[in-house]
């Protein structure tokens, strides 16, 4: 995830969406991924102190800026290089189980009072933002659960 100034995303040439101040998550979903980590990943992305306070501190949440969020399915994040020079991408969910989880995701920012707007899942995209910081976090359900 990023923390922005703004950013957006295109599909087929048209503006599919776009955000003010906040977050761009660029979601993958693994193959052992399941609703607990779609949960607890939401969860824990609405609640990630990394806005400044009025200090400068890293204190605030996406909640508490009243921040948006920007969500695009990114299963490249799993692509494996280290055989070949072709990406592999076995560890990543298939489409269905990719698009069920990237769902609830979504609804989980939801239910914590984000404004979270998306891409298209599986489309080709095109994303423009202005990161903010810069700040960029990784967060991994195979190291948090």
């Amino acid at each position: 995830m990023q923390r922005v100034s703004c950013a957006a995303v295109e599909a087929e040439g048209r503006r599919v969406s776009a955000i003010g101040a906040g977050l761009v998550v660029l979601l993958g979903v693994g193959a052992e991924d399941g609703p607990e980590e779609a949960d607890a990943l939401a969860e824990r992305t609405a609640r990630l102190r990394i806005f400044d306070d009025d200090g400068g501190k890293l204190n605030r949440s996406a909640l508490d800026v009243d921040g948006e969020v920007l969500v695009v399915s990114q299963f490249t994040l799993y692509g494996e290089v280290w055989r070949g020079l072709r990406p592999s991408f076995i560890r990543a969910a298939a489409r269905e189980r990719g698009e069920e989880l990237y769902a609830r995701y979504i609804a989980t920012l939801r239910a914590q009072g984000l404004r979270v707007v998306t891409g298209e899942y599986g489309a080709r995209m095109g994303v423009s933002l202005i990161n903010d910081g810069p700040v960029t976090i990784l967060m991994d359900s195979e190291r948090a659960f």
